[in-house]
């Protein structure tokens, strides 16, 4: 089995940070900068995404064993979790099958819910640009991006899966992969149905201007995580990007407490 590629920031209390879908480690580099004065801070690369390996299948069942054996690997007996979208899924089903591997739980804007939000336009694009790789100019790529994807934000997002290889620019997102087996992705998390509760201290972080962690969902949320503790910013769904030193402030006191 292979281990999941990371990056590591600081020394001290392990926090380990999973990023969402289409996401990276790269994308919390700043935020593990900061942090990493008062914590040891690992940000991982989830399966088909980053520098880590592809896989057929993306449950959250096998990407919670992908975590259990990192962790192994890297003699980590317990630690934070800090998971935003699906890799706030992922430290949902870590916690609810390994409690006591984890010491407090913070959700970003996720729900341990089956979602029928659509990703089916990023989809389609970034399987367009896998289709006519190498690139040889990142404007050309998003050229064909915006065809598929309007925000201008979005699609900067999505192009930093776009890295240098010997003949060009090629996506390291597994895209085949993902687009295969994306109903798991938006579904709940397994543990969930089979009543495994994480009882240790767990803070979601919600963004007002989101509409993925309604106040219809907290009860849903409380059964799993009975412990749970709910935070705002004023944000949409990448509110740690949009609110960066709020998101800092509220997990560093919500782990120093």
């Amino acid at each position: 089995m292979s281990s999941l590629a990371h990056q590591r920031y600081g020394q001290g209390q392990p926090l380990v940070v999973l990023h969402g879908l289409f996401g990276s480690a790269d994308n919390w580099r700043g935020l593990a900068r900061n942090w990493s004065d008062e914590f040891g801070v690992w940000c991982l690369d989830l399966r088909n995404h980053g520098r880590s390996f592809h896989a057929q299948s993306m449950n959250y069942t096998q990407q919670a064993e992908d975590l259990r054996f990192w962790m192994d690997s890297e003699d980590l007996d317990k630690v934070s979790l800090l998971g935003h979208s699906m890799g706030g899924k992922v430290a949902m089903e870590f916690a609810l099958r390994h409690p006591d591997r984890v010491d407090k739980l913070i959700l970003a804007d996720i729900a341990p819910v089956r979602y029928e939000h659509t990703h089916s336009a990023i989809i389609e694009g970034l399987r367009a640009l896998h289709a006519q790789e190498p690139w040889h100019e990142r404007r050309e790529a998003d050229h064909l991006l915006a065809d598929y994807v309007d925000e201008v934000q979005i699609r900067l997002f999505l192009l930093t899966n776009l890295v240098k290889t010997e003949d060009g620019l090629r996506l390291r997102v597994g895209i085949e992969e993902i687009s295969r087996d994306y109903q798991a992705i938006i579904d709940a998390p397994p543990a969930m149905a089979e009543d495994k509760t994480f009882s240790g201290p767990t803070m979601a972080i919600r963004g007002t201007q989101s509409d993925y962690v309604t106040d219809d969902l907290l009860d849903e949320f409380k059964r799993g995580f009975p412990s749970l503790e709910l935070a705002e910013l004023d944000a949409g769904h990448w509110l740690h990007a949009e609110q960066a030193e709020g998101f800092r402030r509220l997990v560093s006191d919500f782990l120093n407490n």
